[in-house]
């Protein structure tokens, strides 16, 4: 069943999207050349608990992962591309990192992801974020009352094709509420006018991922967690929950 939340709901799911965005953005940050992938997952808990926020991914562990995970982000590194279990490697100048985070407030989640360049860009890695970015927004414009899920991921799909990345159907966006994951499954391609109908009180994580590959697929690592590409191209991954309103989508974990 697809929960509506009522607008008090939303409100707190709002607060615990202000942490989110609190926290990738002073991971953000702290993401220079030397820094390890560990050091900022303690950042980003530092930021949780002085809020009071618990941790959706510490200890979560879904059907395809033989382990739970360990850390309150995840953080992809150049062809890693989702789901990065922090350890102990250093960021170099040059990489393209992805960090996802997930916090609840009384129970209620919200869950957001960012792109960005570690000290020099390359230029093609600034054009793929700018992409995937861009691919978020026409998602979140097509989150309105009397759509439908085809429409979102349609309008996601349609960006990634023009701007020839690959995208994957595997892992996308999904239902937000009381627990992280709830139904739907949003993917990153469809068909307008296909799928649920979007009423006023739902609530979505919409969240774009794509390869610089436009063919490739991915490998999981031996920490049962890091997705890759299995050609070495590079990711992006961008990520908002989202409310349906009268007024239009409502972005919750905006800073």
């Amino acid at each position: 069943m697809v929960e509506l939340k009522t607008p008090a709901e939303i409100e707190q799911m709002r607060a615990a999207g202000r942490v989110v965005a609190n926290a990738l953005q002073t991971v953000k940050k702290h993401a220079t050349a030397g820094v390890s992938l560990l050091e900022l997952d303690v950042v980003a808990r530092d930021v949780l608990r002085t809020a009071g926020a618990v941790s959706l991914f510490d200890g979560y562990q879904p059907g395809f992962s033989t382990l739970p995970f360990r850390g309150v982000i995840c953080t992809s590194v150049n062809d890693a591309v989702l789901h990065g279990l922090p350890n102990e490697l250093r960021l170099q100048d040059g990489d393209l990192l992805n960090v996802d985070c997930g916090a609840s407030i009384d129970g209620w989640c919200a869950d957001s992801a960012i792109s960005f360049c570690v000290g020099t860009p390359h230029p093609e890695d600034l054009e793929l974020i700018a992409t995937t970015e861009r691919a978020l927004a026409a998602g979140i414009a097509a989150a309105v009352p009397g759509n439908r899920i085809g429409d979102i991921g349609a309008a996601i799909g349609q960006v990634g094709r023009q701007a020839g990345l690959g995208t994957n159907l595997d892992f996308g966006g999904h239902g937000i509420g009381r627990r992280m994951h709830q139904d739907p499954h949003i993917p990153n391609n469809g068909r307008p006018g296909r799928g649920l109908k979007l009423q006023t009180g739902h609530v979505f994580a919409i969240e774009p991922w794509f390869w610089t590959g436009p063919s490739s697929t991915y490998q999981i690592d031996e920490d049962g967690w890091t997705l890759r590409s299995a050609d070495q191209t590079r990711g992006a991954h961008a990520e908002h929950t989202v409310a349906i309103t009268p007024d239009g989508p409502r972005i919750l974990t905006l800073p």
